[in-house]
């Protein structure tokens, strides 16, 4: 192990942030100086960057032990940050500089979690928008999300943030940031095996970008009145797959080809086996929120997914709506077990695409897909505009409860297996390809590709 001979080259301070004490020894063949953004190249004498774990690319910045983040991180163009298994990075609510925590990725960034030792991204006090998110940039080519926890994101940046001296994410300041941005429609990235959640604004925001998303968690997202799980716009080409929303304050989809005015290419996104659970509920006023909304001609692919007690089904505006003619569009799967929640589903609802083809909830509690674990609020109201669990708003997310289905449960059919996918193949990652692993035990893919649909309604299908 030669960690060590690397660690001699770099003061205590130049960790490419601001950390509280040298004990964390990332590796990080570059002096940092956060205040003037100056890159010192140090390549310490060695062709490749060399931890306990694994050799990375020369050039690499690499944490392999927990940090204390007191100030933002800028990845520049060209170079990537490795962030280690097991590796706990805390966000400090009181940065030392005037806007808050962000990580700007500029270059690229491999989260390398595994089921046993997840990369956690959190703040030090577990409040939402304690810090600002991750952050991508236009020429951010690569980035890898496995196994990885991402929570209490979402503040609101200042003109002195990283995120927008780069004109990242909004050109204005009018809210908080995304925990995940995405924007280079020639990039790629994945989200795999990773749980998002207590995020202050949108937990996913895709302005650009080619992309696979798969056997996350998304639970309890936005604020009283903003958040959506994922948000897309145009430039992006995804499968969207095996996911568990939870709690989003607005959709758990909003999608739209915004943006193509601009030169964008329109977005293709295939949405299937998802769960869907309570969304919506806070945004009655604007009549909004729900579970999926379609608008500016986007056209999607949507099939074998479970909406439970969200506010609406599937919605779209009244002006500038989805693409229906070339959308696709069912089966799906609705169910409500409130009188409030079957008719704003219905076909008589405003602005809901009615499809007789996916099974709906004609009577409160008709057709329960039958959950083996969850807990209802028993005062659930579906229109409530509070984070008030008296006042009828969805339990705080448990990760005891269980979401695959009962045998005898009606969701197990009328499902289909032949989806498209966008990525068949999947998309790989040659910045994970070069990392060499000393233990193949330790060894991580480079090849990420969305599972296949199965026959049954929602993620997880029976035990």
């Amino acid at each position: 192990m030669k960690k060590h001979f690397f660690m001699a080259a770099l003061p205590c301070m130049a960790l490419l942030m601001a950390a509280t004490s040298c004990e964390n020894e990332n590796i990080n063949p570059y002096d940092y100086a956060a205040k003037n953004d100056t890159i010192v190249v140090n390549n310490g004498g060695s062709a490749m960057v060399r931890t306990g774990l694994a050799d990375y690319p020369s050039g690499s910045i690499v944490w392999t032990h927990d940090t204390t983040l007191t100030a933002s991180v800028k990845i520049p163009e060209g170079m990537s940050l490795y962030i280690e298994p097991g590796v706990h990075v805390t966000c400090s609510s009181k940065p030392v500089e005037d806007h808050p925590v962000e990580i700007v990725v500029l270059g690229n960034l491999y989260c390398m979690g595994t089921a046993q030792k997840p990369v956690v991204i959190s703040s030090d006090t577990k409040k939402p928008e304690d810090w600002g998110g991750i952050i991508c940039g236009y020429g951010s080519q690569e980035v890898v999300l496995s196994h990885t926890e991402i929570a209490d994101a979402g503040a609101t940046p200042t003109e002195s943030s990283i995120s927008f001296q780069n004109k990242l994410f909004k050109t204005t300041i009018d809210g908080g940031v995304p925990a995940f941005h995405f924007c280079n429609p020639n990039g790629r990235f994945v989200m795999a095996h990773c749980y998002l959640h207590d995020n202050y604004n949108d937990q996913t925001y895709f302005t650009g970008g080619n992309g696979v998303i798969y056997n996350n968690v998304f639970a309890d997202s936005g604020n009283s009145s903003d958040g959506e799980a994922v948000n897309v716009k145009s430039g992006c080409k995804l499968d969207v797959a095996y996911n568990l929303i939870y709690n989003a304050c607005t959709n758990a989809f909003k999608l739209s080809n915004a943006g193509i005015e601009t030169g964008l290419a329109p977005t293709e996104i295939h949405i299937y086996n998802n769960t869907v659970v309570d969304c919506g509920w806070r945004r009655e006023k604007n009549k909004k929120g729900g579970s999926i909304w379609l608008e500016k001609g986007i056209y999607p692919l949507l099939q074998n997914n479970l909406v439970y007690d969200c506010r609406f089904g599937l919605k779209q505006p009244t002006k500038d709506g989805a693409d229906i003619e070339h959308s696709v569009l069912s089966p799906n799967f609705f169910f409500a077990s409130t009188a409030e929640g079957v008719e704003q589903m219905s076909a008589e609802s405003s602005g809901v695409i009615y499809l007789a083809a996916s099974p709906s909830s004609s009577t409160p509690g008709e057709l329960n897909p039958l959950f083996v674990s969850f807990q209802q609020n028993d005062k659930m109201n579906i229109n409530c505009q509070s984070d008030d669990v008296a006042a009828g708003a969805p339990l705080a997310y448990n990760s005891a409860w269980d979401f695959h289905l009962q045998a005898s449960s009606p969701a197990l059919s009328g499902a289909v297996a032949s989806v498209q996918q966008l990525w068949p193949e999947g998309l790989a990652f040659y910045g994970m390809k070069k990392v060499q692993f000393f233990d193949t035990a330790n060894d991580q893919d480079y090849h990420f590709a969305c599972p296949t649909a199965k026959p049954f309604f929602g993620a997880f299908g029976t035990k």
